[in-house]
């Protein structure tokens, strides 16, 4: 893998570092992306319902080569798991794609990739900004509600204790497009 020629240098690095993250992270920081990192206590319900929804806004407005999407728990309890099968059935109901999608724990890494970091409930928001690394990380960290009118500091309640899949579903359906709006005007 060294002995590549010069002019493959970047993408040598980018692919190496792609590749070898030693903690379960597997994105990289591009300079003319705008990173967006959706997080959850478990990352099987609520984060990659947002990523899935959010993935599909971009597609839609045609952002796939200016924004990169991810999603990550608080908690590394589920890792390795795919979303909650209640999360599948709504995904699936509204044709979003979750196949990719497997639980895992964020990382120090998260933080320095993610320009914006978006969360579901309050416990998450104090949980990431005990775990970043600096107050520019901690300052990427916010409450996905805050951001529609009248909403500012509630939180989307789990659905893998309420059961309400559905209710999530409209919460991020709501918020979502408001975020890609400021994320885009940025």
């Amino acid at each position: 893998m060294f002995c590549l020629e010069i002019s493959h240098r970047k993408w040598f690095l980018t692919a190496f570092h792609q590749f070898s993250n030693m903690d379960g992270s597997h994105h990289t920081k591009e300079e003319l992306m705008t990173n967006v990192l959706f997080v959850c206590l478990g990352n099987i319900c609520r984060s990659p319902m947002a990523e899935a929804i959010f993935r599909d806004l971009i597609k839609t407005r045609g952002l796939t080569n200016q924004i990169a999407i991810d999603s990550c728990a608080t908690s590394a309890e589920e890792a390795g798991n795919p979303p909650h099968s209640g999360a599948q059935a709504v995904m699936k109901a509204h044709h979003l794609d979750y196949g990719d999608m497997r639980s895992r724990p964020i990382t120090e890494s998260d933080f320095k990739w993610a320009d914006w970091i978006i969360t579901m409930d309050n416990q998450n928001v104090f949980n990431l900004k005990r775990l970043a690394p600096s107050a520019t990380d901690a300052a990427k960290i916010h409450l996905c509600l805050d951001i529609v009118p009248g909403m500012a500091g509630q939180e989307i309640p789990d659905p893998w204790y309420t059961h309400r899949f559905n209710e999530t579903y409209a919460s991020l359906a709501e918020a979502l497009p408001l975020w890609l709006d400021k994320i885009q005007a940025n």
